[in-house]
């Protein structure tokens, strides 16, 4: 029989999908507030990745598209000048942002893993 002292500190995950639903659904905000796409889904990574299963690995799948999506914004910027191919990448990258969020809050919905195209593995 083990026993636990009363020093050590006992984690118990809830299984929430719809915080992971939500989650995902946050990176939207920027449609109607212009901005929070990345700041909104963080928010809720940091202060829920101990308490709720699965959300460290939503959040951080979440957190490296957002970046990803900037960097790609970053390369499209000097592409503008280049036969207008920046614009081209713009309007995809606009139309993935709004896509695949919403097709990994099904999958959350689910419990499925959500995945996220050209998504670079800033956080691991």
């Amino acid at each position: 029989m083990r026993h636990i002292s009363i020093n050590q500190k006992i984690t118990i995950m809830r299984q929430d999908n719809q915080l992971l639903v939500i989650t995902h659904l946050s990176q939207l905000i920027t449609l109607i507030t212009g901005f929070g796409s990345l700041i909104l889904p963080l928010i809720l990574w940091l202060t829920q990745k101990d308490k709720v299963y699965q959300m460290d690995e939503h959040g951080k799948n979440i957190v490296n598209f957002q970046l990803s999506l900037i960097v790609y914004c970053l390369l499209c910027i000097p592409l503008i000048l280049f036969f207008g191919l920046g614009i081209l990448g713009f309007i995809i990258l606009g139309i993935i942002s709004v896509i695949f969020p919403i097709i990994n809050a099904i999958k959350a919905s689910r419990g499925e893993n959500p995945t996220y195209p050209l998504s670079l593995n800033f956080i691991s």
